[in-house]
């Protein structure tokens, strides 16, 4: 049997890369867990939500000074305020559609079927918005306009179902409404962190009674493992973007939806 200790290595290696890349965090858990056999039972579902704060953690820390920037300056700086508010306007649709919808996407949409589909819809998708010849207006995340904002805000609820990728719904959403493919990239980051700290907040509440101490320990660990593997991805996506797109992730998706589908009709 497998230690716990090594499960929730894995696990945090795999949140911390896959969470701020394209490539659907919650999609690549399922299938981990699913192929594996790493994570059944109520508490392993929670522990994957709960080491997300260790990926949050990370983009706090890589983005403190701007985040300290815009949080001192919103209430003098009439253009740090409307970024606070263009956040927060993206960040709504998520709330009202997890609120209305997160138990009926949990139970019919969580399964390995719908996952590898959307890898492999979402790469084709992310692979033929990167090609395309885009005419970029925005070089700058914080300088969208609002109902820009809110579009981007409307395409993560998509993510939702599993697979999607939340950072690629909000990318390519981006892309389309003509930022460039850094600033798509370091706003699918602001938008994460009131995203993930609230699915954080909200499966605390309700996992709180199986933290035993033990249970705490393991969550610890996988935190730690997930910051560490968070940091290293963001401190080096958006420079690699910028140079090469978003081909390699693309692909990725493409060739890991692909073997799962093959793999789920050999029975395994």
């Amino acid at each position: 049997m497998m230690s716990d200790a090594i499960r929730a290595v894995i696990l945090g290696i795999v949140e911390g890369i896959t969470e701020f890349l394209p490539v659907s965090s919650t999609g690549h858990m399922l299938l981990v867990k699913r192929f594996f056999g790493l994570g059944e039972g109520a508490f392993w579902d929670s522990f994957v939500v709960l080491i997300q704060l260790g990926a949050i953690l990370a983009i706090v820390v890589l983005y403190f000074a701007k985040l300290w920037r815009v949080a001192t300056g919103m209430f003098s700086n009439p253009d740090d305020r409307r970024f606070v508010i263009g956040v927060l306007v993206a960040f709504l649709p998520a709330v009202v559609i997890g609120l209305l919808a997160g138990k009926y996407i949990k139970e019919v949409l969580f399964n390995p079927w719908v996952v590898c589909f959307s890898l492999i819809v979402g790469g084709a998708i992310l692979l033929w918005v990167d090609r395309m010849d885009l005419s970029t207006r925005y070089h700058d995340a914080t300088r969208f306009t609002l109902p820009m904002y809110f579009i981007i805000g409307l395409a993560q609820c998509v993510s939702m179902v599993p697979g999607v990728s939340r950072a690629g719904a909000t990318i390519v959403s981006a892309m389309l409404l003509g930022a460039d493919r850094r600033s798509a990239a370091e706003f699918s980051f602001w938008l994460a962190m009131p995203t993930m700290a609230g699915a954080f907040a909200y499966d605390l509440y309700k996992s709180h009674g199986q933290m035993s101490s033990a249970n705490m320990i393991i969550v610890a660990f996988g935190f730690a493992i997930s910051f560490i593997a968070a940091w290293i991805v963001v401190k080096t996506f958006l420079g690699y973007v910028q140079q090469h797109g978003f081909a390699l992730f693309a692909w990725w998706r493409v060739i890991v939806g692909t073997a799962g589908l093959i793999a789920l009709a050999l029975g395994k």
